[in-house]
């Protein structure tokens, strides 16, 4: 058996034979032509085509992906279309008297180096789409037909890369999984992967020739792939993708349905993610939103502190992608367990008690309005409530909002539009804020309880110490008692009241939430369908029998 890692896309298993997916190797010419009006014709007629192309692949990725996704191709189509794409082309031919297959790919190579060179993650991964509509005028020009690499079995695809127009003209009924030796988590052929539900694994450097036709097992959940695997582990992981199956199947009975109990009384079921990542799970999962949106993931994935465009472009995506669905961002929660290099924070004993979340961002406020700014930018773009976290008093609340009620005033003086009416809540996640909920509630639009915090804080227990394990009780009295308080707080001044703690998706309390009076439960997209079948089985109207 052997064994590659990668990059996982999805969480999932798929199972099958492999196929080697290479595309046919043509050489371009370098030669001087006599004709290059004939090449420019050549180019046009060309470019049409593909124009075309584009236009089919929406409508394909549009049934079968949805409109976020089959968007793709309409970018595609207009960078077709870009003068400084076409006009580098038509130079290349006039002024180097070369053909248009050598144009386009020079074009082409030179436009991909450019987004590659960026800083910023998402223009890197745009360097693929450059190539992808490149390549689709190249083949065009040389009558190179790729429907057939394929197959006609079904398979796991293995490949150096894969582009969009790849992936979607792909007979998904034959397309078991991937894996690619390069690619990008932010490409849209990763996007495409999780919002059609291919497990697939990415910069997979151990890939070889020799795998073509062996049976392989792409597990998404470890991030690897087992070729060859033993007949143990092929049951185990048959038994995983089953169960995973079932999930599906739970998934297509449940979708469209809405979060209302046997009496009537409706809850919003909302996910919790990281970032653009995390979109196709959302959407496959059918939740209703986003009810926590953990923004220090933007920071940790870059090297320096990111840009307000920069972010801004990250917030944006999210948002457009989720319309007109609610996505609550939390702000910065760095600090504690989740720490860059670049902040230069000093080492502390007890970090969960220390210098992070609202305290860092109070502190540094240059670095607290540039989040702020960028949210507020990418606001007009879709359904975004702002919520602030490790609130412990009601001058730190206002303190934060007065910070954000500044970037207002600023970019109203720029002319930058943003949502006026935009909700403002805070988290409560400290013993403190629970009993002081009623002056916060004054204050803000919604609360948001993160129960991880609040069970820590409230027990005493750094939950990331493995020795407090057995101490450890998530439903301790205590915490479910602060649950209440906060709810019948912010209820007493007309605010609506979430969940976004892992106890948001333990259906072991769903029903004492509902009847706590919960307005919200927020969890891992996976769990949004299980809390829903629950949710949809409770009768309030009658005794609890717990």
């Amino acid at each position: 058996m052997q064994v590659g890692t990668g990059k996982s896309i999805l969480n999932g298993i798929a199972i099958g034979k492999l196929k080697i997916y290479k595309k046919k190797n043509t050489v371009i010419s370098a030669a001087e032509v006599a004709d290059t009006a004939a090449e420019l014709q050549r180019f046009e007629d060309a470019r049409a085509k593909a124009i075309d192309q584009q236009t089919a692949l929406y409508e394909k990725a549009l049934a079968e992906a949805g409109e976020d996704i089959a968007e793709v191709f309409n970018i595609h189509a207009m960078m077709l279309d870009d003068d400084d794409f076409v006009d580098a082309i038509k130079e290349i031919i006039n002024g180097q008297h070369r053909c248009a297959e050598y144009a386009v790919k020079t074009a082409g190579d030179n436009q991909a180096a450019v987004f590659a060179a960026m800083d910023d993650p998402y223009l890197q991964a745009r360097s693929a789409d450059v190539i992808d509509i490149a390549q689709a005028i190249l083949d065009i020009l040389q009558g190179v037909d790729n429907a057939t690499l394929q197959g006609t079995e079904p398979s796991i695809l293995v490949a150096e890369d894969l582009a969009p127009s790849e992936t979607v003209r792909m007979d998904k009924s034959l397309l078991l999984g991937f894996i690619t030796r390069e690619g990008s988590s932010n490409s849209h052929t990763a996007i495409l992967a999780r919002s059609m539900n291919i497990p697939a694994l990415i910069q997979c450097k151990d890939i070889q020739d020799d795998w073509d036709g062996k049976m392989a097992v792409v597990d998404g959940y470890n991030a690897c792939v087992y070729v060859d695997p033993t007949p143990d582990l092929l049951k185990s992981l048959k038994k995983r993708q089953q169960e995973d199956q079932k999930k599906q199947a739970l998934l297509q009975e449940l979708k469209g349905k809405p979060n209302t109990t046997l009496d009537g009384r409706t809850i919003n079921v909302f996910a919790n993610i990281g970032g653009m990542g995390d979109v196709g799970a959302v959407q496959q999962n059918d939740a209703g939103g986003v009810g926590l949106f953990r923004t220090e993931f933007v920071y940790l994935n870059c090297k320096d502190f990111p840009t307000e465009d920069y972010q801004f472009e990250a917030y944006k995506q999210v948002l457009e992608s989720l319309a007109p669905r609610k996505v609550v961002v939390r702000t910065c929660d760095i600090g504690a367990d989740k720490t860059v290099d670049y902040m230069k924070l000093d080492h502390e004993d007890n970090p969960a008690l220390g210098y992070r979340a609202i305290r860092i961002c109070l502190t540094r406020k240059d670095f607290f309005k540039t989040q702020l700014r960028a949210l507020l930018r990418a606001s007009a773009y879709g359904n975004m409530s702002i919520m602030f976290p490790m609130i412990t008093s009601l001058r730190e609340l206002q303190d934060a909002k007065a910070v954000l009620d500044e970037c207002r005033a600023e970019l109203r003086a720029e002319g930058k539009k943003f949502d006026e009416k935009m909700e403002v809540g805070t988290m409560i996640e400290t013993p403190a804020a629970v009993l002081i909920a009623d002056e916060l509630a004054e204050e803000c639009d919604f609360f948001s309880i993160g129960t991880n915090d609040l069970t820590q804080y409230t027990c005493a227990l750094d939950r990331q110490n493995a020795k407090l394990e057995p101490f450890f009780n998530p439903h301790h009295p205590a915490v479910l008692r602060a649950i209440k308080m906060t709810i019948d707080a912010g209820h007493r001044h007309g605010i609506w009241v979430g969940i976004c703690g892992e106890l948001g998706a333990d259906t072991a309390l769903t029903e004492t939430f509902l009847r706590m009076g919960v307005d919200e439960l927020s969890m891992n997209a996976k769990s949004v369908l299980p809390v829903r079948k629950i949710i949809r089985s409770i009768d309030l109207s009658k005794p609890s029998d717990k």
